[in-house]
């Protein structure tokens, strides 16, 4: 994979948190911090972007024939059978 190189400016404070993250042993170096958090940020706006589509999808789908009483239940047993509640 090829790299681009990048001059970046932080703050006094910025800069003091990365390097207490390095010698807490989190990070070996700036880059890999830096790094790290834009992989952070994809992931995370992958998630947004997949709620996005989920939600576009539901109200695609018109009007549901179930209560809202019968939403929570079936929302509740599904929480169960994946063991999270």
């Amino acid at each position: 994979m090829g790299r681009v190189r990048k001059t970046i400016t932080l703050t006094d404070q910025q800069g003091a948190w990365v390097k207490a993250r390095i010698a807490r042993g989190d990070f070996t170096n700036d880059s890999e911090y830096i790094r790290d958090l834009i992989r952070r940020d994809q992931e995370r706006s992958a998630e947004i972007e997949a709620i996005r589509r989920a939600l576009i999808e539901g109200e695609n789908s018109g009007i549901g024939e179930r209560t809202p009483d019968e939403i929570v239940r079936a929302a509740k047993e599904s929480l169960k059978a994946d063991g999270r509640i």
